[in-house]
């Protein structure tokens, strides 16, 4: 009696599981619908020139650097130029006092004098026989060695006079008015500003791509602004050993003279150049065990697409195949997608208007080029 009563409860039981059962994927299938679409910002590629570069750091240096050094000792008596003047080689920069110098030079001078006209006699005197080739002798290299006093007391005459061994600018000063210097003292620091060099020690396997009269951009932080241009100088004919580098000078003339010597630079030395590349933001690509791959929108859905990419320089990436000028690819967001997931672009405002200021250029650019010339 109880099982009979139990058989129709248990039926129902299965029925409504078997109807729950049916009901479960028509709920999925419209949680997938309801799924929301991933926010991302897209960007479109540009065109332009992208090059190819070693790029390395080092010190701005002076090409040449004199320390004026005293070749006699006196006192300081003028002081002619300041730090910071620019001078020329052979340029008086002080004076000493040469008072005693002065003195010894007229004193030598006066010995020579009276040998010399000694020497005149005994010429007229070894001619008629009256005196003896020794003699003669003997009076002749006392004249020569008392010229050479003479010269050498004009010379050290001279030095009271300090001069500018190169042309350059005073960069430091070592003495001042009234000091007693001694011989070898360092008076002045002059350095020359032009040019002005950087010296880079590059990996033998970049040898081959570098040779003189590259161009070469240099960034200065305490000059921002647009890179300075400069070009490689001179390259090193051998590779050090030890460290696996051969050295590059890179020589840099700034009439201006905005760059001192001391400062650092980042360098890049360009080697290679493609002109009117497709480039794509770095940020943009995904790396996968090799593969460079980005998303691409296409009618609200993310697509990605396989690229190959070439030289990248300031964030950008020369892309050589796989995305064609106009496609809208995923810059910002992009980890969160996956193959043909739906997308809300948030910056498309943006896009569109930089697409019309690029086709705006483009149609004035065409006027411009139609417009009869005058």
């Amino acid at each position: 009696m109880s099982l009979s009563r139990s058989a129709p409860a248990a039926l129902l039981c299965v029925l409504f599981l078997g109807a729950c059962q049916s009901e479960q994927p028509a709920e999925s299938e419209e949680t997938e619908e309801e799924t929301p679409p991933v926010p991302v910002e897209t960007s479109i590629p540009v065109r332009g020139d992208v090059y190819a570069m070693y790029t390395g750091t080092a010190p701005i240096e002076a090409y040449a650097e004199a320390d004026v050094i005293a070749k006699v000792a006196g006192e300081v008596r003028e002081l002619l130029i300041e730090e910071g003047d620019e001078v020329t080689k052979g340029q008086v920069l002080a004076r000493l006092d040469g008072e005693r110098l002065r003195l010894e030079l007229n004193e030598s001078e006066a010995k020579l004098r009276k040998l010399q006209r000694d020497y005149e006699r005994n010429v007229d005197l070894q001619a008629k026989g009256l005196i003896s080739d020794g003699d003669f002798e003997k009076i002749k290299y006392e004249m020569e060695a008392l010229e050479a006093a003479f010269n050498l007391a004009s010379l050290e005459l001279d030095y009271t006079q300090i001069r500018a061994p190169i042309t350059g600018v005073i960069a430091e000063r070592f003495v001042k008015l009234g000091n007693t210097i001694s011989e070898g003292d360092a008076l002045f620091k002059v350095t020359s500003l032009d040019p002005l060099v950087a010296y880079l020690h590059v990996p033998e396997r970049e040898y081959r791509n570098i040779d003189p009269g590259q161009p070469v951009g240099i960034d200065i932080d305490a000059l921002p602004g647009e890179p300075i241009v400069a070009a490689v100088s001179r390259v090193s004919p051998v590779v050090d050993p030890q460290t696996g580098t051969f050295k590059i000078t890179v020589e840099i003339v700034d009439k201006q003279r905005r760059i001192k010597p001391g400062m650092f630079g980042r360098i890049g030395i360009i080697y290679d150049v493609h002109e009117n590349a497709l480039q794509i933001p770095r940020s943009a690509i995904i790396e996968d065990q090799g593969v460079a791959s980005v998303f691409v929108i296409e009618e609200d859905r993310a697509v990605r697409k396989t690229i190959r990419t070439g030289y990248s320089n300031r964030g950008m990436v020369e892309v050589t195949s796989g995305l064609e000028d106009g496609e809208q690819i995923v810059t910002v967001g992009q980890a969160s997608l996956k193959q043909d997931s739906r997308v809300s672009i948030i910056n498309e405002a943006g896009n569109a208007e930089l697409a019309a200021d690029a086709s705006e250029e483009d149609g004035d650019k065409q006027e411009s080029e139609d417009a009869p010339s005058d």
